[in-house]
């Protein structure tokens, strides 16, 4: 770590949990982002900050007007630029010793185990179970760590599931049944909720990454935005789970 890194990471090397150890495990951190909207841009943004050596954004839709209320890593300029591209250059700015990968596609089959096998970590900031459910079954098969997060309205939630043996999985989370899906444009979102949320993600990257910490391994952390209140469940392996105990 040279002169310039040390001071743009100092008050993160202050911290005891993480440290110069912490800092160089970041540096030679990959972190696969699905998803550059309202939880994609923070996390990006703050993971980018914190020093993160190499981002793989993925995404395939464009920068759209209604995006602009909460997609914070994008701006009117970027208005029918691909997301990949908008995100790319706002990182850039803020931390341009960070590695950018820009995957303008949707990421299945062989092209999602390729990337999530070369991640060190998943950040599932996607808006469809469709997409969730086929991230963490790649994820389990590679053991990658996972950090889900979703918002809608004034509602959010986060876990970290390590893709480990006898840990449990996003899919014991929901199982086969699920009520039918509900999205932002038909639900509407609060901007700072997906900030919230967003941050939060990035926050428990981090500390996977370092080691710092406990991880909300084994939780779902829900927050009430409307009230401002929070709530911890206790997440169980669904021993009839297709994925992680099939």
């Amino acid at each position: 770590m040279d002169d310039e890194q040390l001071l743009r990471y100092s008050r993160q090397i202050m911290l005891p949990e993480i440290g110069f150890e912490g800092q160089q495990k970041l540096l030679q951190s990959r972190v696969l982002i699905i998803g550059l909207g309202g939880l994609g841009s923070p996390a990006a943004m703050y993971l980018a900050a914190a020093g993160v050596g190499e981002l793989v954004l993925v995404d395939f839709d464009q920068v759209d007007l209604s995006n602009l209320q909460r997609q914070i890593i994008h701006n009117s300029d970027s208005i029918g630029l691909p997301k990949v591209e908008s995100a790319r250059h706002t990182l850039a700015n803020i931390n341009p010793e960070c590695k950018i990968h820009c995957i303008n596609q949707q990421l299945d089959g062989e092209a999602l185990s390729e990337q999530v096998a070369q991640a060190d970590l998943v950040i599932d900031a996607s808006d469809n179970f469709a997409t969730r459910f086929a991230l963490n079954e790649v994820c389990v098969a590679t053991q990658t760590p996972l950090v889900s997060g979703a918002a809608i309205r004034m509602e959010g939630q986060v876990s970290v599931f390590t893709g480990a043996p006898g840990d449990p999985c996003y899919r014991c989370l929901y199982g086969d049944t699920i009520e039918v899906e509900q999205t932002c444009s038909e639900n509407g979102v609060l901007a700072p909720v997906v900030g919230i949320i967003g941050s939060i993600q990035a926050t428990e990257a981090i500390k996977v990454l370092t080691g710092a910490g406990t991880p909300l391994k084994g939780k779902l952390l829900i927050l009430d935005a409307l009230h401002m209140q929070w709530r911890s469940l206790k997440l169980s392996v669904d021993p009839a789970c297709p994925v992680c105990q099939g």
